[in-house]
């Protein structure tokens, strides 16, 4: 843990000395976790993607941290995370203590029984260690959204609780007595249950948690200027339910922890390389020569001061304070790490400065 010099009077300290303060005191115990979109940067296969994700879902495993997620995107060229409920088992299946699950699964492209099975079946295998986030939003563009659900009325369907609803009565065997589906079995019947959590990028998905007494799971790295607000209204409106009796708020955050003043910078820009193609229909993921290249641009320049507050890379004590000042301000209990970068050990090293910082409990 870094430490900070001078004096020990709060109100003699620099604004930067007191936020390390303020982190030094807050930011031991608060559980941290990853988000992985599975990115397969220019040059590499899918395979080398899968091969980089198990590297750092075990080092994460080792370091303490709690939970790993993949996301589900389709027909993104850069991605290899078309079909999470896969990629679970097998992270799991290489992992030993850590939380593995879905972050989310696209509720909106499956039907409810399917999801159902998927996790029991995940569940079975690894007890105790799946989590089920669950979003709404597609996770790709309309034609592929219509290729995945195949008709026109499910595409615009906007039916989302009932199909909540279902998943939780498949999950938990438990139905209205007049339901249809009331002698119909999610299988394989197991003893314990996937971890139920909502995500969103706006209001809709922390109000959807709040009312139905569920965990709800912020993306700050989508919608920053959103996250506080909405965080604060699910802890306002929070009401106790089936899914759970206490309010539990995961923020996730673009973050990447470096003493390298280059490395830093080519995360900030590697992540505004990746929306700017993604808004011009380009789904690759650059590779680490195409960011610095980007990273030195006059263009990048005008973008850079847009980052602020958006993606945090630095030292480790910057890093961890800023953090720790988000989730503070937040109400989040728990932060996800989103560090999307070509560069491998960038990002181990990252996991491994960012759980000495919060003192994690690594083996």
């Amino acid at each position: 843990m870094a430490r900070t010099r001078g004096s020990t009077q709060l109100g003699g300290m620099s604004p930067a000395t007191r936020l390390l303060a303020r982190h030094v005191s807050t930011s031991r115990g608060r559980p941290l976790s990853l988000l992985d979109f599975v990115d397969v940067p220019q040059g590499l296969t899918a395979q080398d993607a899968i091969r980089r994700s198990v590297r750092t879902a075990q080092a994460a495993d080792r370091l303490g941290y709690s939970r790993y997620w993949i996301s589900e995107h389709h027909s993104f060229a850069g991605l290899a995370s078309s079909s999470p409920e896969i990629l679970i088992a097998h992270l799991a299946g290489l992992t030993e203590r850590i939380r593995v699950g879905a972050a989310g699964i696209m509720l909106p492209n499956h039907s409810p029984l399917k999801v159902a099975e998927w996790f029991r079946t995940l569940e079975m295998l690894h007890p105790r260690r799946i989590d089920l986030g669950l979003g709404r939003a597609p996770g790709t563009d309309q034609l592929t959204a219509f290729a995945l659900r195949r008709s026109r009325e499910a595409l615009t369907a906007d039916d989302f609780p009932q199909q909540a609803a279902e998943l939780i009565a498949f999950l938990s065997d438990r139905w209205p007595a007049d339901h249809p589906f009331r002698s119909v079995l999610a299988t394989p019947l197991v003893d314990t249950s996937p971890e139920l959590l909502m995500l969103g990028s706006s209001g809709w998905g922390s109000s959807f948690a709040a009312a139905n007494g569920m965990t709800t799971v912020f993306a700050h790295h989508m919608s920053p200027g959103l996250a506080v607000d909405a965080l604060r209204a699910y802890r306002r409106d929070f009401r106790p339910g089936p899914l759970g009796d206490t309010p539990r708020v995961i923020i996730s955050v673009l973050a990447l922890a470096t003493d390298d003043d280059d490395v830093a910078a080519d995360f900030r820009a590697g992540w505004a390389l990746q929306r700017q193609r993604i808004g011009r229909g380009d789904t690759r993921r650059p590779s680490s020569a195409e960011i610095r290249e980007f990273r030195l641009s006059e263009e990048f320049r005008r973008i850079e001061p847009t980052l602020a507050g958006r993606v945090y890379a630095g030292p480790p004590a910057s890093v961890a304070a800023g953090l720790t000042a988000l989730a503070d301000e937040a109400g989040a209990d728990e932060v996800t790490l989103v560090a999307p970068t070509p560069d491998l050990e960038a990002r181990l090293r990252s996991l491994e400065l960012l759980a000495a910082e919060f003192a994690l409990p690594g083996r």
